[in-house]
């Protein structure tokens, strides 16, 4: 199989892998590469909205925004100014897991990429005008991409249903009461805690010499001091013992179904057994449910399946945007009966083989790049607790069989069990468009 020789590609990679941990507690791992004269420069801190308690919601997202306000040495722009005129640029984006920053540049700016990023997570400047500044963008934000948007209001009160006292039930953007309360010394304290060097891992893949860049990250990194232990996260998430429901009323062209099931953690058996099921079901169109409602009964205009790894148990969401004048409950059942004949009779091995190559080849696709290589390094590292778990991850793919995959469909994907949201299209007053309203939620559980 396309898995087995990919596989085989990637072990062979991890002979390339130089990994280093600074008496700080900084990790460090240099994937060196010279074919082109550039590099990616990622850190991955260990926080996102899991780490958050109610009050201080969106804390996270908010702190990605303020990483880019100036530090000690560097003033509120420079740090843009100096990566740019070199040639390179960064960004960075926040999970319910983790904090990334990422940085893609020339090899001659290696040491200015590590002045700035050194600089900021040893002396961040956090003032008043800065945080007012910023929570104000995410606010707007907030507005733009959930309080009137179709799938991001929908996806709150899915995560609102799926748990009830974990984290994950809040969105990473935070709710905006709690965005607009959070003070300067909950930053201070949330800087202190969770951007200290031994909470953070640091990927650099492309054309670096070795050597020389330990030599430069003891010279910027060695004197920052280590954070204290991080506080636990409590899973206090109580059993499920029933469907839950919530029904959206909002201006739209049609209905939109999301349904959920809570999943396993990533370092379960099962987490890959899903990622499988995924594919099956909802990627690409030949996928099961994509063939049988938008192609064979055009209930729908799409549907997408989502699996995503979670450090704690995650949840696999089915997604339905229907066709304009099409009934939710009926387009709900078309999708339940798809699931039932799942359950009943399993998939082929047709199906099988096409999710394995899939799989293989988006992962194989992740190291085509110097950006994708450390990124996928560094989400291995997070979620399996080394990067070497990930390249292994191909050959386990390979071993799962059909039966693993039904049996794992009717153990977590079970009616009781399901979590559904609909959103129902209401008329919109005159003069007003759908960027104006409120939605109406009703919750039935």
């Amino acid at each position: 199989m396309v898995s087995l020789k990919l596989s085989s590609a990637l072990k062979k990679l991890s002979g390339r892998v130089v990994e280093k941990t600074l008496p700080n507690g900084l990790k460090v791992r240099l994937y060196p590469d010279s074919t082109t004269p550039v590099f990616s420069y990622q850190t991955f801190f260990n926080v996102g909205s899991r780490n958050e308690r109610p009050g201080i919601t969106g804390i996270s997202h908010l702190f990605e925004h303020m990483m880019f306000n100036g530090s000690k040495k560097f003033k509120c722009g420079q740090f843009d100014k100096m990566l740019e005129s070199q040639g390179g640029h960064s960004n960075a984006y926040t999970s319910v897991d983790m904090t990334v920053y990422y940085d893609n540049a020339p090899s001659e700016a290696l040491e200015t990429v590590m002045e700035l990023e050194a600089d900021r997570m040893r002396a961040l400047q956090i003032t008043p005008k800065t945080l007012e500044t910023e929570r104000q963008v995410v606010l707007e934000e907030r507005l733009m991409r959930v309080d009137n948007d179709i799938m991001g209001m929908m996806d709150e009160e899915l995560s609102s249903l799926v748990w009830k006292a974990h984290p994950y039930r809040w969105p990473i953007i935070g709710y905006a009461g709690d965005i607009a309360a959070i003070s300067k010394e909950d930053c201070l304290a949330f800087f202190r805690t969770y951007y200290a060097p031994n909470n953070a891992t640091l990927f650099v893949a492309g054309d670096i010499e070795v050597e020389r860049t330990f030599r430069l990250l003891k010279k910027h990194y060695g004197d920052i001091p280590s954070g204290p232990p991080l506080p636990p996260v409590v899973n206090a998430e109580p059993e499920q013992k029933g469907e839950r429901r919530a029904e959206i009323h909002f201006p739209a062209q049609a209905p939109y179904i999301m349904v959920a099931w809570r999943g396993p953690p990533v370092r379960h058996k099962d987490t890959l057994v899903l990622d499988i099921l995924q594919f099956v079901l909802g990627v690409g169109h030949s996928s099961r449910l994509v063939r049988s409602l938008v192609f064979e009964k055009e209930v729908a205009v799409s549907v997408s399946v989502n699996w995503g790894w979670r450090v704690d148990p995650g949840s696999f969401v089915i997604t339905m945007e229907l066709r304009p004048g099409a009934e939710a409950k009926e387009a709900e059942r078309m999708l339940y009966e798809a699931l039932d004949e799942l359950f009943q009779n399993g998939i082929s091995s047709q199906e099988l083989k096409k999710a394995v190559n899939n799989l293989s080849m988006q992962t194989l696709g992740n190291f085509s790049t110097y950006q994708g290589c450390a990124h996928a390094l560094g989400c291995y590292e997070l979620f399996w607790g080394s990067w070497r778990e990930g390249l292994g991850l191909l050959s386990r793919y390979a071993q799962i069989d059909q039966n693993a995959v039904q049996a794992c469909a009717q153990r977590y994907l079970k009616p009781e069990l399901r979590n559904v949201v609909c959103l129902l299209p209401a008329p919109t007053p005159t003069g007003q468009g759908p960027a104006e309203q409120s939605p109406a939620r009703q919750v039935k559980i």
